[in-house]
């Protein structure tokens, strides 16, 4: 009989990860949902059929009927505090818990101790790809963790929420958190460039549309993707941030710190970090990555707002 599955964290990315769960994970149970915030719980909870997903009132309560753990949360102390009311619900012993979070690689350290002290399996699973990837199922999985474990999760990943996986079975299971991060620092980068370029196409009088279609030439994928979000204003205008600009800083810090530990040093990063405060001064929490381009608009004289 398939296990019964437990997801914690409908953010963004969770729920197109649990979507696919649900929709193509050969589940044999309902998919028990929880999130701290219930009402997201029911909203998406209300998207399928009759007995696919089952809402828990709490953690320990969906813990206790569950034997693999899904757990995508924001930030490291919110998902040490779930950690922390998964342990207080009682005998975890035998089960799997798959971290999908991005955080700093010494709190995957710390958590995966706490649950192998107590008899459980835990996986290393953060993912590359935005939310719209997540929803298609096109996501990258990297898993790090004993061999058994990363075999018991890996069916839910390659052909259900990503289109291909990086295993790190047997490896330490900071690595998988090292490469989200460093990975991470590929997208950083990558908006901060298109916004220096377009900004300066835009500044000297050659025109945005000219490099945009270079890019759409030469670099399709992500760096057309952004550069048409970017030059769409949906940086500025978008109802809810598809990269909040918290969470990026979140992701700077720890890789820079990741840098400083070793005596490396992650200029761009820097560069970048710096501008997404601006964006954060300028929008608040309703930031996104992409608002760089209005930070370096403003640098070069112009409006944040590109319209």
């Amino acid at each position: 009989m398939a296990p019964k599955i437990l997801w914690i964290g409908l953010g963004n990315m969770g729920r197109g990860m649990c979507k696919n769960v649900v929709e193509k994970g050969h589940v044999d149970h309902p998919v028990l949902l929880y999130n701290r915030t219930k009402q997201r719980s029911v909203e998406f909870s209300e998207k399928f059929s009759a007995g696919k997903t089952e809402i828990v009132d709490s953690v320990a309560a969906g813990v206790a009927k569950a034997d693999i753990i899904f757990t995508i949360l924001a930030k490291d102390d919110v998902v040490e505090a779930v950690a922390d009311e998964i342990f207080k619900a009682g005998d975890v012993k035998g089960k799997l818990f798959v971290e999908c979070s991005t955080v700093h690689p010494d709190t995957t350290v710390r958590l995966a101790k706490a649950f192998h002290d107590r008899g459980a399996e835990f996986v290393a699973a953060p993912v590359f790809g935005a939310p719209a990837m997540g929803d298609a199922g096109h996501l990258v999985g990297v898993l790090a963790g004993p061999k058994a474990s990363v075999q018991k999760a890996s069916p839910y990943f390659k052909g259900v929420m990503a289109k291909s996986e990086i295993d790190m079975s047997d490896e330490p299971y900071e690595k998988a958190l090292q490469l989200k991060l460093i990975g991470n620092t590929f997208i950083l980068n990558m908006v901060e460039q298109l916004s220096e370029g377009l900004v300066l196409a835009e500044k000297s009088g050659l025109g945005t549309q000219y490099l945009h279609a270079f890019v759409e030439s030469i670099l399709p994928g992500p760096f057309a993707a952004y550069s048409t979000r970017i030059l769409s204003g949906a940086y500025h205008s978008m109802s809810y941030p598809l990269f909040p600009v918290d969470l990026a800083r979140k992701d700077a810090r720890h890789v820079l710190s990741l840098a400083e530990a070793c005596g490396a040093q992650l200029k761009n990063v820097e560069v970048a970090d710096a501008h997404l405060a601006q964006v954060k001064e300028h929008d608040g929490e309703w930031g996104d990555i992409a608002g760089i381009y209005g930070a370096v608009r403003k640098e070069a004289g112009l409006k944040y707002e590109n319209n």
